[in-house]
């Protein structure tokens, strides 16, 4: 019971991750270190699960996707994100520098736990690192597109959401951002979500496809490419750092549902840090 209470925890602190723009969910399950275990359960909706399920053979199905850990981890997230949605949206209110800074540290720190799960330094590594680094930092230049609430783009949301949350140092709620519906999906439909199904739905539909198809491929290659792997995902979360900079001003804000302004996105400003 303790495992699965303290698994539940880990999901409960990826989904509030996944919450705040710039910081991703993957980078807790790094950090928590069931990263690899939740790669491998997830890779492992196959055909032989789909069989086993199809005979009735239940207990063997359930080992088989590992779910007791899948259970533990997506409740943890499913319930953090349903809970904090409101709570993060009144605390960037108060005081959202607070709140950038306090992620902003968070992932600093975390950067050493990523990098020292690499075995060997080599030309290699570093290269996959700059990589990672160079299209992390690429994505906080990106202008964000408008909203748009017609069910195939919303179904496209919840896969590359997705596959940016599962990635280290790539948000999800950032990449919404960019797509135009981080206000519609993360605020106005994840804190009232009875209501708003019809938006929800092609998301969570995106989002299950997504998580299947990016876990086969991230598996291969930690098998595969172990070290440049975690070298191109520790490049992914330095480059997030530039993403979630607390120093910044509001550069293009849109009408919220209860008639207040919403940020959607930033210019960086160096020059209030440099002044403390």
């Amino acid at each position: 019971m303790k495992k699965y209470v303290i698994l539940i925890l880990k999901g409960f602190s990826m989904g509030a991750a996944n919450v705040i723009p710039g910081v991703s969910g993957g980078t807790i399950a790094l950090i928590t270190g069931i990263y690899e275990e939740l790669i491998d359960s997830l890779k492992s909706f196959n055909i032989q699960a789909l069989k086993l399920l199809l005979k009735g053979e239940f207990k063997t199905f359930i080992s088989h996707i590992n779910l007791k850990f899948l259970f533990a981890v997506f409740f943890g997230t499913a319930l953090s994100i349903i809970s904090l949605a409101r709570v993060l949206e009144y605390f960037f209110k108060q005081n959202e520098q607070m709140v950038w800074s306090f992620f902003f540290g968070l992932i600093i720190a975390s950067i050493y736990y990523v990098a020292k799960m690499i075995n060997s330094w080599n030309i290699s590594s570093i290269v996959f690192l700059l990589v990672g680094i160079t299209f992390a930092t690429s994505l906080a230049f990106l202008k964000p597109l408008s909203e748009n609430s017609s069910s195939y783009y919303l179904f496209i949301c919840g896969i590359v959401s997705v596959a940016s949350m599962i990635l280290p140092g790539l948000s999800g709620s950032y990449v919404l951002i960019l797509m135009g519906n981080y206000h519609l999906i993360m605020l106005h439909s994840v804190s009232d979500p009875f209501s708003n199904l019809n938006i929800l739905f092609p998301v969570i539909l995106g989002s299950i496809i997504g998580f299947l198809t990016l876990s086969h491929s991230i598996s291969y290659v930690l098998k595969k490419h172990y070290d440049s792997t975690i070298s191109l995902l520790t490049g992914f979360i330095v480059g997030s750092l530039l993403i979630i900079w607390p120093w910044k001003v509001p550069l293009e804000t849109i009408l919220g549902r209860n008639g207040d302004l919403k940020v959607i996105s930033y210019q960086l400003d160096f020059t209030r840090f440099c002044s403390y």
